[in-house]
């Protein structure tokens, strides 16, 4: 019996040595794939978080560019004003280290330095109205940059404003960036010159505007072609690394992570050679043992493969069941700190883009309330001294009344968009309702250099709604047309009976709406304007629907915007009304 007994164990043996061997083989393969694709997919994320920070930096700096120039553009402002408004930008945002006001041919208008910088427009892209240089080197050896934006809007020309940016909090943000204990992050421009880097001994590779290896400045295109996440190596100086990169996109540069090889796969080499002893070992084993091992040591490798696959498919709460204190279960908890980084970094752009959001707001509060409370506060001042005057007392209390009026509206636009109110439905004379209208904003369009003409219908138009929500309608999409129609252009707004329905179009000789902006411009706090809440539209459709009524919008890019508004018409008129 002993000898049969060891001839049999001999033989399950050898035959165990083959689905080992290609348990073993599998499981190499497996743990090997899954982790260069939780490492690459765990960088990746990593790189294009980064990137979309920085994106996000240079998209915030040219919206505060956007702002100073409609407020050098939108007003008629004397030099030394522009230049206090410059001089208040560079001071209120520390980054923005100086700011001038060029001519369309680079020349110095108004700046805060006695001598700017020299800029000159990219001849390649005539039509370019964001530009970014590329960096340079302060008196400090820190990167600097200029962004510049173009400002058609200033007596016709295209004249710039340019802004001289620091990049040391982009310096900063790639220092604070590690993989592991020495995986860095570096930040190089649309030439190779390395702008930024987090190894503290390769800080003079900036300095001496020393251009990244071929390697480095390959990896963004070899990562925006692969359909899954890989892991390029790179040879440099300190020996093989693993790589992935992130482009910014605007401006053109590129974010890099490297780890050294031996680190990022460090947990699957041990594992891999004590996998080999553990295969040897299991060869001795019965049969049993041998199966029992395998099947639980295979089932970890899958399940965090399977958890690596989620987490590439945008499962950030996807986590690997860590049990245990092997190379496997380290791996885990190594794979489950990656991943909850992951969601604290996608965390931190939702706040960014909470923060932006609010922001949006308070600038469109702040350009939609000033111009009222500056005119409630100018009349205050003047009918101090011509208090005596009874005729400017009244025309006090029409503008005190006129601009509170204004304050009110859009505290209610906002209000509105929170709590929408049921609005009261009276018989209401549409041709009337808009000829007040028109005489409101008569005045506006006058002094605009601009001709509001009206072609409103001979016989009466009724229909059923609500006076004050429809001429908040009508004022919205008139001023909309007078804000986007150049002086000597034409503003017509009509009215007509179609059947069983009214319609009243407004149409504008503007400048248009580009297409793919059509469909969104009715959302809410989406605006075509520099400045505003984008409240007005949003307002607009809801009162419409709300009286069962239509609007609709075309428009041709440089020909102008046609709404047109579509109501059910009233199926009687009150005697009272109709007498």
């Amino acid at each position: 019996m002993t000898g049969i007994r060891a001839r049999f164990a001999a033989f399950v043996a050898v035959a165990a040595v083959a689905p080992l061997l290609a348990y073993g083989f599998v499981s190499v393969r497996s743990l090997q794939r899954a982790t260069e694709e939780s490492v690459a997919a765990g960088n990746l994320a990593v790189a294009r978080q980064v990137a979309e920070r920085f994106r996000d930096y240079f998209v915030s700096n040219k919206r505060v560019l956007d702002s100073v120039g409609s407020q050098l553009t939108g007003t008629q402002l004397a030099p030394w004003q522009q230049a206090i408004v410059l001089r208040n930008h560079v001071i209120d945002f520390p980054e923005l280290t100086e700011m001038s006001l060029l001519d369309a041919r680079g020349r110095p208008i108004v700046s805060t330095r006695s001598h700017p910088a020299p800029f000159e427009a990219p001849a390649d892209r005539p039509d370019q109205d964001f530009v970014i240089l590329p960096p340079e080197l302060d008196e400090d050896r820190l990167p600097t940059t200029y962004i510049a934006v173009r400002l058609r809007e200033r007596q016709g020309q295209g004249s710039w404003l340019v802004a001289e940016i620091s990049l040391e909090e982009l310096w900063r943000a790639v220092d604070s960036i590690r993989i592991g204990r020495h995986g860095y992050a570096m930040l190089i421009d649309q030439n190779g010159r390395f702008i930024a880097h987090g190894d503290p001994d390769k800080k003079a590779l900036i300095a001496n505007r020393v251009i990244a290896s071929p390697d480095e400045r390959r990896l963004a295109a070899m990562m925006e072609t692969s359909e899954r996440p890989v892991l390029p190596r790179v040879a440099t100086d300190g020996g093989t690394m693993v790589a992935v990169a992130a482009r910014i996109g605007t401006p053109d540069w590129t974010v890099i992570i490297e780890q050294p090889e031996w680190e990022a796969l460090a947990v699957a080499h041990r594992v891999q050679r004590q996998l080999s002893v553990a295969i040897g070992i299991a060869l001795l084993a019965t049969v049993l043992a041998g199966s029992w091992w395998g099947r639980s040591f295979l089932r970890r490798i899958f399940a965090l493969a399977r958890v690596t696959q989620d987490l590439a498919a945008g499962q950030m709460t996807a986590r690997v069941a860590v049990s245990g204190s092997d190379e496997i279960a380290q791996l885990g908890r190594q794979f489950n700190a990656m991943a909850d980084r992951l969601e604290e970094l996608q965390e931190e752009i939702r706040r960014q883009e909470r923060q932006a959001m609010f922001g949006r707001i308070a600038a469109g509060l702040v350009h939609d309330l000033s111009h009222p409370i500056q005119t409630i506060s100018n009349n205050c001042k003047l009918i101090q001294r011509i208090f005596d005057d009874a005729e400017y007392r009244a025309t006090f209390r029409e503008t005190i009344e006129r601009e509170i009026a204004t304050v009110k509206r859009v505290l209610e636009d906002l209000l509105n968009i929170a709590r929408p109110k049921p609005i009261e439905r009276f018989h209401v004379d549409l041709n009337a309702a808009l000829a007040d209208a028109l005489r409101t904003m008569g005045p506006l369009a006058e002094t605009a250099g601009l001709t509001l003409r009206q072609e409103l219908s001979r016989e009466p138009l009724y229909i059923q709604g609500d006076l004050f929500a429809l001429g908040r309608v009508h004022r919205n999409l008139i001023l909309n047309a007078i804000q986007a129609t150049a002086p000597g252009g034409e503003v017509v707004v009509a009215t007509r009976a179609a059947g069983d329905r009214v319609l009243v179009s407004i149409q504008d000789t503007g400048c248009g709406i580009p297409a793919e902006r059509l469909e969104a411009i009715f959302e809410d706090f989406v605006t075509t304007k520099k400045r505003g809440l984008g409240l007005g539209l949003a307002i607009s459709r809801k009162i419409v629907e709300q009286l069962g009524g239509r609007i609709r919008v075309s428009s041709e890019v440089g020909r102008g915007t046609t709404f047109v508004l579509d109501f059910p018409a009233a199926t009687a008129v009150p005697a009272r009304i109709a007498g």
